[in-house]
């Protein structure tokens, strides 16, 4: 059997969706496939034009700033930069003197490409479990980032400075996050549904100068005050000089009544007082290509999370080219995805503000208080990019939701999924209950590059269970434990080049240490990034799962995925996880399951679930023991942690705790009966 046969991908003989001519020929992707044979590459197709991207990096990342419009000094020659690649040929961590080190000499301001947009066009809008609460044109975003801009500039804020975020996914955020960076400062931030010392955990490494945070945020249908815990952590940061407070849960001025006028957060203010009444000129400080824009966090599930710091025009050009290029994404579009501020999509999103495009915000659960909210909002708002997660269109399928005819989803253009692999499944219920005529795009990155590895094609066809090519630029392979290059069959997924998004660095890793352990000591010089993959026939790829989980029984290495996909098919199965229990001097494969509400996990549904993987994976695949647990333990970020349960059900310390989002589950691990014998 196959591996992907293994996985429980089909080998289909006809793709789900093929682009028809006419939309190819409309596509982004194809002008600048034009471009580039204007300016004598050799290219012709999309496989063509990847080869082209990564052996000429020089010219190719060149046409990217130049098809996008990159906004930035010119020097006196007309040029905008000295060199555009220096250390081509090493992958070690950017140095001045080593490299790699992209567009010496280039000056540029992030929110300056993001804002170079002034009409009365959409630019934000902002929904809630409620449906829609407001929204801002780009003239008037301008206007609100430089009254914000002016507050900042008044403490003193400029490049170097950490400005952070605890915040709902509110237009406030993205108005904070521009107005730091117009002052070449850097911003960070984390979600308020982060528990106190994982909030801690990263802004205490940090010290950011200002802090903004909400009161409260609301989630399934309940309001969570967030003013105790801002109180608690501002006297925590004390090199903080101010807390903004942004009013949500309450109006300005029920804030303003309590303790004091500042709620009682010390060192605070109310966002109304902190912004000043009329808006100055809006200006811009420009800065090189790769001074520190993002501060962005790990999972941290094994120690403190590390704090991974992005450059200014890396992540710009990165995400104009996934946006425009992979994505298709211009002007007229509408574009949403549900995240938070504490994952690194949300940064991917809010580029889009670059391409002039509407992005649709969003905070709160999506599937309550009703479970089609967020299909209301892309028939409402005309989204054409729908952006969610594997697990999201997963739950959606069980819930039985058929938008594609309960909605007027006209508009729809692509669908992207990311966060864990889209299941197979996943991709035949996209085609047949959502929409038959859509782009649907798995795509996988991660913080570590605040990108991504594999990508949509828009000039291709969609595999059933693939992703569908590596990312223009990106020198992606699969590789064997040997360090040889493997097609069709599951390897370490692996980056031979440098790209522009790689960390500028990490902080307080003066000498790069942590930075070189995390990415390149696996493969020495070469970015190892931790996912199990494999390369298929049609030049695309099935991720299995993370590397460090994959199991192996009786010397057969397996990605977790691939169990996923054949357990989480069956309707009584809301969530399950999988790892390897040392056991007789081997490993044994354990599921758990939790199942929907009120329902038992007896023999009969175990052997369903062990025929379901038999039958669609491999015998190697299916478990020992399937154990019911009430609930699964998760990141910060939403993912099940596998590390953390197998730990557990070893004896072994789980590691950070904080690092999670729910610890107490992990008591319903400890000494189960099943797993002793």
């Amino acid at each position: 059997m196959t591996a992907a046969g293994a996985a429980g991908v089909s080998a289909s003989t006809a793709p789900l969706w093929t682009p028809s001519p006419e939309r190819a020929a409309r596509t982004n992707l194809a002008r600048f496939l034009e471009a580039a044979r204007v300016r004598g590459a050799p290219v012709a197709d999309y496989e063509s034009l990847w080869r082209w991207s990564v052996d000429r990096p020089e010219e190719f990342w060149v046409l990217v700033w130049e098809f996008c419009g990159v906004v930035a000094d010119r020097r006196e020659d007309g040029s905008h930069w000295e060199a555009v690649l220096e250390g081509g040929d090493r992958m070690a961590p950017p140095h001045p003197e080593t490299g790699p080190r992209w567009f010496r000499g280039a000056r540029l301001n992030f929110a300056e490409n993001l804002l170079r947009h002034d009409d009365d066009r959409a630019a934000l809008v902002f929904w809630n479990e409620q449906g829609r609460q407001r929204a801002l044109t780009y003239g008037e975003l301008r206007t609100e980032v430089a009254r914000c801009q002016a507050g900042l500039a008044a403490l003193g804020v400029g490049p170097g400075d950490r400005v952070a975020g605890l915040l709902p996914n509110l237009p406030e955020a993205v108005v904070a996050m521009l107005a730091a960076t117009s002052l070449g400062a850097l911003w960070s931030s984390c979600s308020p549904d982060f528990g106190d010392r994982a909030v801690l955990d990263r802004f205490g490494q940090i010290r950011p100068k200002v802090l903004f945070a909400a009161d409260g945020y609301r989630y399934a249908g309940k309001a969570i005050d967030l003013l105790p815990r801002v109180r608690d952590l501002a006297a925590r940061l004390p090199d903080t000089e101010r807390v903004v407070l942004v009013p949500y849960l309450r109006s300005a001025g029920e804030l303003a009544a309590a303790a004091e006028g500042a709620a009682g957060v010390p060192r605070g203010v109310l966002l109304d007082r902190f912004l000043p009444a009329a808006a100055p000129r809006l200006e811009f400080t420009r800065l090189p290509f790769d001074h520190p824009l993002y501060i962005v966090y790990s999972s941290g599930t094994t120690g403190l999370p590390k704090c991974i710091v992005h450059g200014a025009g890396g992540t710009l050009l990165q995400h104009l080219k996934e946006l425009v290029l992979h994505t298709d994404l211009a002007r007229d579009d509408r574009i949403f995805y549900y995240t938070t501020c504490g994952w690194m999509m949300w940064n991917w999103l809010v580029s889009s503000l670059a391409v002039g495009a509407t992005v649709v915000l969003y905070d709160g659960a999506p599937l309550a208080p009703r479970s089609d909210q967020l299909w209301e909002l892309a028939e409402r708002e005309r989204v054409t990019v729908f952006g969610t997660s594997a697990k999201y269109l997963a739950l959606c399928e069980k819930e039985g939701l058929a938008p594609g005819r309960t909605r007027d989803l006209g508009a729809l253009r692509a669908i992207l999924s990311t966060g864990s692999p889209l299941a197979s499944h996943s991709f035949d219920y996209v085609y047949r209950a959502i929409k038959a005529d859509v782009h649907l795009a798995s795509i996988s990155g991660g913080t570590d590059l605040i990108s991504c590895f594999a990508l949509g094609n828009p000039l291709g066809p969609v595999w059933r269970g693939e992703l569908q090519v590596p990312g223009l630029g990106m020198a992606v392979e699969v590789w064997s434990p040997e360090g040889r290059s493997l097609v069709g069959a599951p390897g370490e997924l692996v980056c031979t080049r440098p790209f522009p998004s790689m960390p500028v660095c990490f902080w307080n890793d003066p000498g790069g240490a942590k930075y070189r352990a995390a990415y390149f000591e696996h493969f020495p010089g070469v970015w190892r990034h931790g996912d199990w993959a494999e390369r298929t026939a049609h030049g695309g790829f099935i991720i299995y799962g993370r590397s460090d989980a994959t199991l192996n029984p009786g010397g057969v290495r397996i990605g977790t995925a691939e169990i996923y996909r054949q357990v989480e098919r069956l309707p009584e199965v809301v969530e399950s996880l999988v790892v390897g229990q040392e056991w007789e001097g081997d490993i044994r494969i354990v599921l758990f399951v939790r199942l929907r509400e009120g329902l038992v996990l007896d023999e009969a549904l175990r052997q369903r679930i062990r025929d379901e993987i038999r039958t669609h994976a491999s015998p190697h695949h299916v478990p020992k023991k399937i154990v019911q647990v009430p609930d699964l333990p998760r990141t910060l970020n939403g993912k099940l942690s596998e590390l953390a349960v197998k730990a557990v059900i070893h004896g072994r310390p789980a590691g950070n705790l904080d690092a999670l989002a729910n610890p107490q589950v992990l008591e319903h691990f400890r000494n189960l009966p099943e797993l002793l014998t």
